[in-house]
């Protein structure tokens, strides 16, 4: 049956047919997907896990025990998972094992640009790269029979675009092989240094046979034989390649980037007069064809920033572009923001008002760094926020400790920020620390977490206490605030700074795009009591915004949370509101 699925569908798709028993991931865009379509199979096991280290974990641990696994992330949660995969690579596998990594080139949604095919080769693991959607389940389902052929996990390589554009994809039945059994191997599965040296010469033996699979595997393809310019290229690109250039030039195509093949590569040189590598992000495929003795013209032409499309193609090969209608220059900028209502918003504004130097962390509300709060000082990584206050205070005068705090989620606490708190308690420092519980993992689209109660069937689970979570690691000064309050929140957050030892504000209020919270009526601007004082304004409440010189309030977006209505030194704002 043809069905149009997004690549993560496809590869979710790919994964069942192959017979797949168990899935744990942590969400991620643009990865997340693939955990979501995969828990709506029945048959096998599918869970969030806290971070993508247990996930991979977990994994390998189904696995161990004989049922196909997989886990998925973004390219920065591979980063995480990076400890486990390079030691799985010594261990190998039992039943098969791929590990889905979505990269993001253009950073849509993500704090860096880096390119999942060095990890591959760092770890010497194989790595399929899919182009569409149809590919995107093939290449799975390969990616199991792979696995176990080589005694390897696989990475299996996906980019935002292969992951959310749709194609026709045709599905078929699943085949769930016979569980394998496990046994006892302790050469094999503990990797302590005796047992790991007498593994590393097994990894390269199987690299070998991988390099020697690719220059006739199934995945890398030549089309259009025969023409005088010949282009490499991979993923995503490859779509953009075929679009601008349909069949006037040769094309090999890259579907396995880790090992790439010798043979074949130097076969298509020698058949074209001009050689291109078209590849996103990292001259890998070109370094590959140098190291080869291979001339192509790789990134000195394009570039090795952010994503392609036909016009980057089109241009980068001095191509006419097709006529389009230009944008319009007049048109405003909409900048990213937290929504209206957002729980966030009440102490990201407390926090601007009272000039509190903000480590932040990765989540909707790192948008707290946007104007007009401009509330934050940092965002690294996930966890970062706490870890870093930490250092900061430890590296500054004590009466720094007065004006800092670290702000970070519930999911990001869960995943990272319960090793960093550990810290601030065992090593003494005066670090407050601000938990946004908005009840959700909000970014990548409303997962839950272990502190939601709820598991990815949105079944009841085992829900982590937080205020006791964070008095049993050694805080003492753990407290709760309604961030639609912005007076308690100026008192928790005075009181808290003023103490001489670590402290938590939980600040908890669910996020207002849940299904279960209900929005109240929206608010009015009385326009004879506004003052005209833009108080109101520097909320960055998209709600609000100021014409004919008074507020105005879009009852299509308010939700009623009252922020602004606490703000208003002249009462000009209540409830009861019929403005649009």
């Amino acid at each position: 049956m043809k069905e149009l699925l997004i690549g993560n569908a496809a590869v979710a798709r790919g994964l069942y047919e192959g017979g797949l028993g168990f899935v744990s991931s942590y969400p991620g865009t643009p990865s997340t997907e693939i955990t979501e379509a995969l828990a709506k199979y029945d048959g096998l096991h599918a869970e969030w896990a806290p971070n993508e280290k247990v996930a991979l974990e977990a994994a390998f641990g189904a696995s161990l025990a004989g049922k196909r696994a997989a886990c998925a992330m973004k390219h920065v949660g591979l980063n995480v998972a990076a400890d486990p995969l390079f030691t799985l690579s010594y261990t190998g596998v039992n039943a098969g094992l791929v590990v889905c990594v979505a990269d993001d080139p253009a950073m849509h949604s993500s704090q860096n640009e880096q390119d999942s095919r060095h990890y591959a080769i760092a770890a010497k693991v194989p790595m399929l790269e899919p182009a569409d959607s149809a590919e995107c389940l093939a290449f799975a389902k390969a990616a199991l029979e792979l696995s176990e052929n080589y005694d390897t996990p696989v990475l299996l390589r996906l980019s935002t675009r292969v992951s959310h554009s749709q194609s026709a994809v045709e599905t078929g039945e699943r085949t769930v092989p016979a569980q394998k059994p496990y046994e006892k191997n302790i050469a094999k599965y503990v990797m302590m240094p005796a047992n790991a040296r007498a593994r590393h010469p097994m990894v390269e033996e199987r690299t070998a046979k991988l390099a020697a699979f690719a220059e006739d595997c199934p995945f890398n393809r030549v089309e259009n034989p025969g023409q005088k310019i010949g282009v490499i290229t991979h993923g995503a690109p490859y779509q953009y390649v075929k679009e601008v250039f349909g069949d006037t030039v040769s094309v090999l195509k890259i579907g396995m980037p880790n090992p790439l093949p010798t043979k074949l590569i130097l076969d298509f040189a020698a058949s074209v007069e001009t050689l291109y590598v078209v590849e996103e992000l990292d001259p890998v495929i070109e370094t590959h064809c140098r190291n080869l003795g291979l001339s192509p013209v790789g990134k000195e032409r394009f570039s090795a920033i952010g994503e392609f499309s036909q016009a980057t193609i089109r241009t980068s090969f001095g191509l006419p572009e097709p006529q389009h209608l230009p944008a319009d220059p007049a048109l405003p900028a909409r900048p990213p923001m937290m929504c209206a209502g957002c729980p966030h918003r009440g102490m990201y504004y407390v926090l601007a008002k009272k000039k509190i130097t903000v480590l932040g962390d990765i989540g909707c509300y790192t948008l707290g760094a946007v104007p007009p709060l401009s509330a934050v000082d940092s965002t690294l990584c996930m966890g970062a926020s706490v870890s870093g206050a930490h250092g900061f205070l430890k590296a500054s005068d004590p009466e720094q400790a007065k004006h800092t705090v670290a702000v970070i989620g519930d999911s990001t606490f869960m995943h990272s920020g319960m090793t960093g708190l550990t810290n601030v308690a065992y090593n003494g420092s005066n670090t407050t620390v601000i938990v946004l519980d908005n009840s959700i993992t909000g970014m990548t689209g409303h997962q839950p977490n272990p502190i939601t109660g709820y598991n990815i069937k949105g079944e009841p689970a085992a829900q982590v206490d937080l205020e006791a979570f964070c008095r049993a690691v050694g805080v003492r000064r753990v407290r709760v605030v309604d961030p639609y309050d912005l007076a308690a929140c100026e008192q928790a957050l005075t009181e808290e700074l003023s103490a001489d030892e670590p402290s938590v504000i939980i600040s908890r209020r669910p996020c207002v795009l849940l299904k279960s919270v209900k929005p109240k009526p929206a608010l009015r601007v009385d326009a004879e009591k506004c003052r005209a004082c833009r108080k109101c304004m520097g909320l960055g409440c998209p709600a609000v915004s100021m014409k004919t010189g008074k507020a105005r309030i879009d009852t299509t977006l308010c939700v009623g949370c009252g922020v602004c209505e606490e703000l208003c030194a002249f009462g000009a704002i209540a409830k009861g509101g019929d403005e649009a």
